[in-house]
């Protein structure tokens, strides 16, 4: 059995204000695109979000089961969860899945009080920290922008401009991205979530 090619180009960036997540719009299913308004961020907390390449319903399916149980231990608990906790409270849930996987590579990234995180894992939960990543149809392309551009003392004003580059780079080279961007910036003090037209 074949597994369908899903496009999407989706990044991430880790400088030391805080976190860019982001990734362009496009649904495709093999070589047919179903929506050109997929959300594939996702703001998890007020200092964690959540960026995906994959099947459409397991990226809403693990954003909503991610959202939950963060929501649960916080109030259990009684005060924030970690970045990190987050990530491996994902790979907890990916890994557990690994006869059945969910079709999805996941960027976790945030800001706590050891600073900015950004974390990638693959379907099975396997989890690696790094300062960029991109996954996805587009990653190649991607990263090679991000690569050529990337300083330890990037701005997270550059950072996203970085970020966005990477993604028109990919856009206009992979079948399975396009259609704009959406963005998800987190610093110490705030998240906020954007949204970038791409000029075709």
């Amino acid at each position: 059995m074949s597994i369908p090619y899903f496009g999407a180009t989706t990044v991430g960036i880790r400088v030391s204000e805080g976190v860019v997540l982001a990734s362009e719009k496009r649904m495709s299913y093999g070589g047919f695109i179903i929506s050109r308004a997929g959300k594939k961020v996702f703001k998890i907390t007020d200092r964690i979000g959540v960026a995906f390449a994959g099947l459409f319903a397991d990226m809403q399916a693990l954003a909503r089961i991610l959202g939950t149980e963060v929501k649960f231990y916080e109030l259990t608990v009684g005060k924030k969860m970690n970045v990190r906790s987050a990530a491996k409270l994902l790979s907890n849930i990916l890994y557990s899945q690994k006869i059945l996987p969910f079709f999805s590579e996941v960027l976790v990234g945030g800001y706590d009080s050891e600073g900015s995180h950004l974390f990638v894992l693959d379907p099975l939960g396997s989890v690696i920290e790094d300062d960029y990543a991109a996954v996805g149809s587009g990653a190649s392309i991607a990263i090679g922008v991000i690569e050529s551009a990337y300083k330890k003392d990037l701005s997270l004003a550059d950072a996203e401009k970085i970020v966005i580059s990477s993604i028109e780079a990919a856009m206009k080279r992979d079948t399975g991205s396009g259609d704009g961007i959406d963005i998800i910036v987190i610093s110490k003090d705030k998240i906020l979530e954007k949204e970038v037209e791409v000029k075709k």
